[in-house]
């Protein structure tokens, strides 16, 4: 039964993002030539062991990387960005690599962004093509910005469950709070899409709650993957029906979770899954703003969220970025260039207003 009244898989549960009339025609086309990542890989189904979610991630880690040579060999030439690495030691006693973007002729102070990569908190790498790109771009624009190679909860950087991936970012932050006047930085703003929108909002309620959110000047987070619910979806989080397996899927988010949290200790912590957070948590937070993407199963959550936030007395702007799929906006640059653009124009007006 079908209500074409209704958006999405609302409207007809057969609908896909290729015959939405909401996607962006050039992404359609772009998906009709690759298709949805990962799509051919099984799916653990509901009785699959903890090995089986994780042989799952890695071979998700696997197909996504098939992609690198094609977005490495788009990548631009940056004449106006310097970078270069810099190691330091977790609170594990772990090596964790920081990949520092800055302006060439940059003028000072300068704004600084931390970003954590998207992969759910357990696959993918900040040295990927996609997200140095994405840096370059960042500091392109006059921006300082710092990415974490923290530790994953699977796949080729794993596997390290919760709460190692966040330590790492929270060191990465410590450093670079500590190391303000050599970077020439004076905000630093967390940001990160999906899993690493998580991990930047779960990095400042994590300086929040051991008194050290001076570190924090501000929030944006794209995409965020934060509620941790999607082997049961409730209700009020529609867009996890709406626009389920549109480029990204619950049945797919369930491994990844699985990975990170193995034993569902931390289903309801806040610094695991922020979804989760109440006002005591909330409350006295930097400003924020909560990016998503229109046609995610994410949407929701990320919304909702931002409500929280603004409930509990903090500034906390929404947008929502219409026609594009999970992370679409700052993943496709040279297909829709103009949309990647007006969200590289948000965070850089975003980090300027601090």
């Amino acid at each position: 039964m079908s209500n074409s009244n209704l958006p999405g898989k609302l409207g007809d549960s057969s609908r896909t993002i290729l015959n939405d009339p909401r996607t962006d025609p050039r992404i359609v086309e772009v998906l009709k030539a690759f298709g949805n990542l990962g799509g051919d890989i099984e799916i653990p189904g509901p009785d699959a062991t903890f090995d089986e979610h994780l042989a799952y991630c890695a071979a998700f880690e696997e197909s996504a990387a098939q992609a690198h040579p094609i977005t490495a060999a788009a990548m631009p030439d940056y004449p106006s960005v310097d970078s270069w690495e810099e190691v330091i030691t977790g609170v594990d006693g772990n090596e964790i690599k920081l990949y520092i973007h800055e302006p060439r002729n940059g003028s000072n102070p300068r704004r600084c962004i931390l970003h954590s990569h998207g992969g759910g908190m357990a696959i993918m790498t900040a040295a990927d093509p996609g997200f140095i790109r994405w840096r370059n771009d960042m500091a392109a624009a006059g921006l300082v910005v710092v990415g974490v190679e923290f530790r994953n909860a699977a796949a080729s950087l794993g596997n390290h469950p919760f709460p190692a991936g966040l330590n790492d970012c929270a060191a990465a932050l410590k450093w670079t709070y500590t190391n303000k006047q050599k970077l020439n930085i004076d905000k630093i703003i967390l940001s990160g899409e999906s899993g690493g929108g998580n991990l930047a909002i779960a990095n400042a309620l994590k300086a929040k709650q051991e008194g050290w959110l001076d570190h924090v000047d501000g929030v944006y987070a794209m995409c965020p993957y934060i509620s941790g619910v999607y082997d049961n979806p409730p209700a009020d989080l529609i867009s996890l029906q709406e626009n389920d397996g549109y480029t990204l899927s619950c049945q797919v988010m369930v491994p990844l979770v699985r990975a990170y949290d193995p034993n569902n200790e931390f289903s309801r912590d806040p610094l695991a899954w922020p979804y989760q957070a109440g006002a005591p948590e909330l409350t006295g937070l930097p400003p924020f703003i909560v990016s998503v993407n229109e046609l995610d199963p994410l949407r929701d959550e990320g919304l909702a969220f931002a409500q929280k936030l603004k409930a509990a007395g903090n500034s906390a702007v929404a947008r929502t970025v219409n026609g594009t799929q999970h992370a679409g906006d700052v993943s496709l640059p040279d297909v829709i260039p103009d949309i990647y653009q007006e969200t590289l124009r948000s965070l850089v007006g975003f980090a300027a207003s601090l």
